[in-house]
């Protein structure tokens, strides 16, 4: 079983991030492997464990400092990795993004593609039905559970719908983006770490894959960033006062009627 997994590098959820007028400033700011992504990664090593063999392919589209994520990914596990490095690439949308991508996945063999359901930096969730457009398979979305026919031809998958969850049996090869609940992504020992820094990790430059670079990077993207600006400082919050359940909801009532302006 040959999977590729998609990976972002994104700022760690916990990091304090300023911005400038027309950018994020980036400085001093921890960056991890977008967490919807991890679960992309675990879920290729459990197909691989079921199938027996193959391999997880790591691709990443990014700068250099991207490494570090790859090889976490690499550590978790994974066999190899194409890193997607070039200015050219610097400042894609997620359809160039995934344009590129897909001509490097061209070059490669695989069953089956995972990529998180979104990144959490722009939460987007475009790249991989992007993707799976550009390479003309199917894919399927918020993917929760996964499971390949014995003959490898084909992948029942649960995804989750509002109110609901739907299954569908789909062709291989697909793009899966994953969903929260779909597993629980494995950590990295400190054996996988070592081994990480001897695996595979191919560089690849927009050159190599054969795409012009006028189609991505800032040049090539249909969206582009407006102005940034952070959110606003939160108030201080009211307490509710008074002697009785029924005064306190009235106090409340008489707030957000005549304060807060809600009702």
């Amino acid at each position: 079983m040959n999977s590729i997994v998609c990976l972002k590098q994104v700022p760690d959820t916990e990091a304090q991030l300023r911005v400038k007028t027309d950018e994020i400033v980036t400085e001093g700011v921890k960056f991890v492997i977008s967490p919807y992504d991890e679960f992309g990664i675990e879920e290729a090593l459990l197909q691989k464990e079921k199938a027996g063999a193959g391999e997880v392919n790591l691709v990443c589209l990014g700068p250099q400092r991207c490494v570090e994520a790859i090889r976490t990914g690499l550590a978790m596990g994974a066999d190899k990795a194409t890193h997607l490095d070039d200015p050219a690439f610097d400042g894609s949308d997620a359809l160039a993004t995934a344009q590129a991508l897909a001509e490097q996945i061209k070059k490669m063999e695989y069953d089956l593609i995972f990529c998180g359901r979104q990144a959490i930096d722009d939460d987007q969730a475009q790249v991989g039905g992007a993707l799976a457009e550009y390479l003309g398979i199917p894919h399927a979305s918020l993917v929760t559970k996964v499971e390949v026919a014995a003959d490898k031809k084909s992948v029942k998958v649960n995804r989750q719908i509002v109110g609901g969850e739907e299954i569908l049996e789909i062709p291989m090869p697909c793009v899966l983006t994953c969903q929260k609940g779909l597993n629980e992504p494995r950590y990295a020992s400190l054996p996988g770490i070592m081994k990480a820094k001897k695996k595979p990790l191919t560089p690849v430059k927009a050159a190599d894959i054969g795409i012009d670079a006028g189609t991505v990077g800032a040049a090539g993207s249909k969206t582009k960033g407006g102005n940034f600006t952070s959110p606003a400082a939160r108030t201080a919050a009211k307490i509710i006062t008074g002697e009785s359940p029924e005064e306190k909801a009235a106090n409340l009532a008489k707030a957000l009627r005549e304060e807060a302006k809600a009702i």
